[in-house]
């Protein structure tokens, strides 16, 4: 079992070396890969269950009593992030369907796949499966608000399948993990997490494995222009990091919820806006939408790094006085759970 476990912290330890040679495998192994889109469904619910099994009812409660770090989250993924991708998208860009591309890859929701970061990195779950619900429920209506006010577009977005999805990957396995750790009081948090850890880690690079495989074709038939929307797609997804991160600090979060915070204010939906382009809008589109993958998992791994250097423990106790959440220290120095 002690070996079982130090596969696990050896992945976790070294995700932002792992994440890119995931990318290079998806991408120059479509094939090879593209046989594991039936099971990522289920990987990523087994992930979000061990990722939850630490979570409990009251911790639930208490972020939808005190909101603020949700609604901030949100306010810079669909909000801010989208604004400042159309002025500086249509200031860099002269093609309009290049700039609708963007507005569209920072109005989709928080991205499914932030729990499995916020979990490796010991943040806030119950702060994540919160914000991750609220920003998938109003997507229905903040997409299509958001592209017509900006780009002039008008779409209609699959509330229903979007909300399968949820359920899926995140509800009922959240559910399942919480009430076990529940009725267990606590119990399986300490035996039964760190026993399926490891696993769930080897399915987050899988996951991250498969779904660049759709980046082939793109990555292989780049022009200049695409080049530069490349870059500044780079610099529209590590600017997400960067609010949040500063959010956390104004707000005076613990490091738990800084950490979630910050991985809300990032990551992007990447399917569900690669399904509204296809749908809506020229090929031209489809190209910032899907370049988000090539960046979203790297620069998680990346930003989670520096995140566990950064908030000391000092800091962190200092946070969560002022939030009055638990008051215990996840170590600062490395990933301490999934």
């Amino acid at each position: 079992m002690a070996s079982w476990r130090r596969v696990g912290e050896l992945i976790a330890h070294n995700m932002v070396f792992i994440v890119p040679l995931c990318l290079v495998l998806g991408v120059c192994l479509p094939d090879t890969f593209a046989a594991l889109k039936p099971l990522v469904t289920s990987m990523f619910a087994f992930v979000t269950f061990q990722g939850s099994l630490g979570n409990n009812f009251s911790n639930l409660a208490r972020i939808f009593k005190r909101p603020a770090p949700m609604l901030v989250a949100i306010a810079i993924s669909q909000v801010l992030m989208p604004l400042i991708g159309w002025v500086l998208g249509g200031l860099l860009f002269s093609d309009p369907n290049i700039v609708a591309g963007i507005v569209l890859e920072y109005s989709v929701p928080i991205a499914v796949t932030s729990t499995m970061w916020i979990g490796i990195y010991a943040g806030d779950m119950s702060l994540a499966l919160g914000t991750l619900l609220i920003s998938t429920l109003i997507s229905p209506v903040t997409i299509p608000t958001t592209l017509r006010i900006l780009v002039g577009a008008t779409v209609q977005v699959d509330a229903a399948g979007m909300f399968f999805d949820m359920l899926v990957m995140i509800a009922l396995p959240a559910f399942a993990a919480t009430a076990l750790n529940q009725a267990t009081q606590g119990r399986v948090k300490t035996s039964l997490s760190p026993a399926l850890a490891p696993l769930a880690r080897i399915f987050v690079i899988l996951v991250i494995t498969t779904n660049s495989t759709s980046l082939h074709d793109f990555i292989f038939n780049l022009t200049p222009e695409l080049a530069c929307v490349l870059v500044f797609i780079a610099f529209m997804a590590s600017s997400g990091y960067i609010w949040g991160f500063a959010a956390t600090r104004l707000m005076h979060l613990g490091r738990e919820q800084a950490v979630t915070l910050t991985f809300c204010s990032a990551l992007r939906n990447i399917s569900a806006g690669a399904v509204i382009a296809q749908a809506y809008f020229p090929a031209a589109t489809m190209f910032p939408v899907m370049t988000g993958t090539l960046f979203n998992q790297f620069l998680a791994a990346v930003f989670g790094r520096v995140f566990s250097r950064t908030f000391t423990p000092e800091a962190d106790e200092n946070g969560l006085r002022a939030t009055g959440a638990d008051t215990r220290q996840p170590e600062a120095s490395r990933p301490a759970r999934a």
